[in-house]
């Protein structure tokens, strides 16, 4: 195969191992609108990043991040419900995004590709960030898994035994900003959040533990990507939307009746 086809074989890859475990906790957590809020902010972030004349990846990574802090700091005064906190971010970072790229004279940019992603054009330096911030984000995810799955179970309980409940919920969304600014290349912004609940999804339907899930939806994951980039390979699909497509469809496989065990 060619170059081109290995580098966006492998970032996929990469991207799924660290979506499936992370996604555990999203689906657990019943995080997937939050998701939405930060893959709408990456729009913005691109955005600055043209204005400014910032590395666009880079604008977009702080973009994220920022958004990240600002809900939890938002959420901490506890003046608006979590939901309509996450609709203000999503909506409003979008609308930004797209009047601050209408305003930009002779701009030449493929939205699509950013809308929908291209990761047969993931280039080798783009591969290297990738796998480095892939394996930042598992470390970490590695580090916390303990005290962030308490937290997930019973945020009273976890805060009585001693676990930093602020600290780990901030971390979390942190992650899961990193992660989002590092997909948005592969599937782009308007599927990220699929990439991160449905292998999660497929996985709980046959997870007898949390760790059990983590694994089987970075499998699921695995499976999603290689498979859409077959079915984009052999009838000239668009990539991004062939990935989502292919875990869609083992979705729907799973719950006609497969598999009969889940993590509750």
């Amino acid at each position: 195969m060619d170059d081109f086809i290995w580098r966006a074989l492998i970032a996929g890859l990469v991207v799924a191992a660290v979506a499936g475990p992370l996604g555990t906790f999203v689906v657990w957590r019943r995080m997937a609108y939050f998701g939405d809020s930060l893959s709408h902010s990456a729009l913005l972030g691109i955005a600055l990043g043209i204005l400014t004349g910032v590395n666009t990846t880079l604008s977009l990574l702080l973009v994220c991040l920022g958004i990240a802090v600002l809900v939890v700091w938002m959420e901490s005064r506890q003046r608006l419900s979590h939901d309509t906190l996450l609709g203000i971010f999503a909506h409003s970072s979008l609308s930004l995004g797209l009047v601050a790229l209408s305003l930009i004279q002779g701009l030449r940019i493929d939205l699509m590709a950013y809308l929908f992603g291209d990761i047969l054009a993931v280039t080798g330096t783009e591969l290297y960030w990738i796998m480095a911030g892939g394996a930042g984000v598992l470390l970490v995810l590695l580090m916390i898994w303990r005290p962030l799955l308490a937290l997930t179970v019973n945020e009273d309980l976890a805060q009585v035994e001693g676990v930093r409940v602020d600290l780990m919920r901030l971390l979390f969304m942190l992650l899961m900003a990193l992660v989002v600014a590092v997909a948005i290349k592969l599937v782009g912004v308007l599927l990220i959040t699929s990439l991160l609940i449905i292998p999660a999804a497929v996985a709980r339907r046959f997870s007898r533990s949390p760790e059990q899930m983590a694994l089987l939806a970075a499998l699921a994951g695995g499976v999603s990507v290689i498979g859409g980039m077959w079915v984009s390979l052999q009838w000239d699909t668009p990539t991004g939307p062939s990935i989502v497509v292919v875990a869609s469809l083992l979705f729907f496989m799973v719950n006609l009746g497969w598999g009969t065990h889940r993590v509750s």
